[in-house]
């Protein structure tokens, strides 16, 4: 629906970016930024949290913890290995979206790509748009678009977290941050507008976190190994993987 509803869109942003260019040149364009939009969504609805959970571990991550299929769920679940996978495929499928989105349509393109992947993570097509929040595929995105901005908002993230020990406040705080750090070195544009979009839903997504923060009832971050809890009524369950 997203998509059908952001193709006028793109038509006259490519109109406006491209006045020069007849319509055959500009159906080719679109072309390009549909595949920009569709190749990163479908990974990104990839979940690595998921396949590892159901394949190591002959579970779901999503009946334990916060429920929330990601690398902070899956270290307080299964512990130090599964939360490095999880991490790493996030970064991996983040990472190649962009460089398609780069190769496809260059800058633009990279950046349409990396918030399409992280969208795609959030509301997956393969889990009934049920995913993830977003974080470790927006800090690769962030690294391959902007280097210099990614290791301002790692400090930024590491600060909070180690003050705090809150992985959703740092996420949020660092979110938020992003547009406005970015703006200063890059000023307006796609990327810019992109960048918006990318903080508007992982701010969305961790919303329960941060009621939980207000509430004082959110948990904090622990490499310790901590028991398995169902999310949804279920009972604890101290097996160990």
């Amino acid at each position: 629906m997203l998509l059908i509803k952001g193709i006028p869109c793109l038509l006259q942003w490519l109109v406006n970016r491209h006045p020069e260019e007849d319509a055959a040149q500009i159906a080719m364009h679109v072309g390009v930024y549909l595949l920009c939009v569709l190749i990163p969504y479908l990974l990104g609805s990839i979940n690595p949290a998921i396949l590892i959970s159901k394949i190591r571990y002959h579970e779901d991550i999503r009946q334990f913890g916060s429920g929330n299929p990601g690398t902070t769920n899956m270290l307080r679940t299964y512990g130090k290995g599964a939360a490095a996978a999880t991490f790493i495929l996030d970064l991996l499928k983040a990472a190649v979206s962009v460089w398609i989105g780069c190769l496809l349509a260059s800058y633009a393109g990279a950046a349409i790509a990396g918030f399409f992947v992280i969208f795609g993570h959030m509301y997956p097509l393969y889990y009934k748009f049920q995913g993830g929040k977003g974080v470790a595929c927006l800090a690769m995105v962030v690294l391959n678009l902007h280097p210099i901005v990614f290791v301002i908002l790692l400090g930024m993230f590491l600060v909070i977290v180690i003050g705090t020990k809150f992985v959703s406040l740092a996420s949020v705080m660092c979110a938020l941050l992003y547009p406005l750090i970015l703006h200063a070195f890059n000023g307006p544009g796609t990327v810019f507008i992109m960048a918006l979009l990318c903080t508007v839903f992982v701010v969305f997504r961790h919303r329960e976190n941060l009621k939980r923060i207000w509430a004082g009832t959110e948990r904090k971050i622990s490499f310790s190994k901590h028991s398995k809890e169902k999310t949804a009524g279920g009972e604890k369950n101290d097996k160990q993987p």
